[in-house]
């Protein structure tokens, strides 16, 4: 009995297959179908056109962006000056506690003390309220200038046939694949069509 059961064994453990392809024909067809799917790749990627763009140059280097920069620039510093002057007030409030505190009356020191945690506040607040709003501005501009160079990409695309364009995560590109100036050479043109 314990002789079937060894012979059992063996006929389980056995490398013929069951359904009559050998390994070694399983291994020469996956072979097979591994240079056939090679030699189609090659094939195809001869007749692939393929783009690169350098996006941060673009976001960098973009009329729009400068233009943009400077609107910001100039919407937000004034608000930005009346910030630093509030700081030095408040930086001169401390200095004078600071050197005529231990002569000062008492009330007029807690008044001088309440006054520097009073403007310390209130600059707080403002200086919270400026950053919000110059974030929310930038966020603006920026989503409105990605919006710009996505369509002179995809417009470039087209009218040079690219079938496929790269971005992000590339480590090398040669000058012949890389279309960015041309990217700039058309935001560049939408700029002054735009009137800057």
């Amino acid at each position: 009995m314990s002789r079937s059961s060894s012979s059992a064994s063996v006929a389980v453990s056995s490398p013929i297959p069951l359904d009559g392809v050998s390994m070694i024909q399983r291994f020469l067809m996956g072979l097979l179908a591994l240079a056939l799917l090679v030699m189609s790749t090659a094939a195809t990627a001869e007749d692939l056109k393929v783009g690169v763009v350098n996006i941060p140059k673009l976001m960098e280097q973009s009329p729009q962006a400068q233009s943009a920069s400077k609107m910001l620039e100039k919407r937000f510093a004034p608000r930005e000056a009346e910030l630093t002057d509030q700081r030095e007030a408040i930086r001169k409030l401390e200095e004078q506690l600071e050197r005529d505190g231990d002569v000062m009356a008492a009330s007029r020191r807690a008044e001088l003390e309440r006054e520097i945690r009073d403007r310390s506040r209130d600059f707080k607040r403002a200086s919270d309220d400026f950053k919000e709003d110059l974030n929310i501005a930038r966020n603006e501009e920026l989503a409105k200038l990605q919006r710009q160079v996505l369509q002179a990409i995809v417009e470039i695309s087209k009218q040079e046939n690219y079938d496929l364009v790269l971005t992000d995560s590339v480590i090398y590109a040669s000058q012949r694949v890389d279309f960015t100036g041309k990217v700039l050479e058309k935001l560049q043109e939408r700029f002054d069509s735009s009137g800057g």
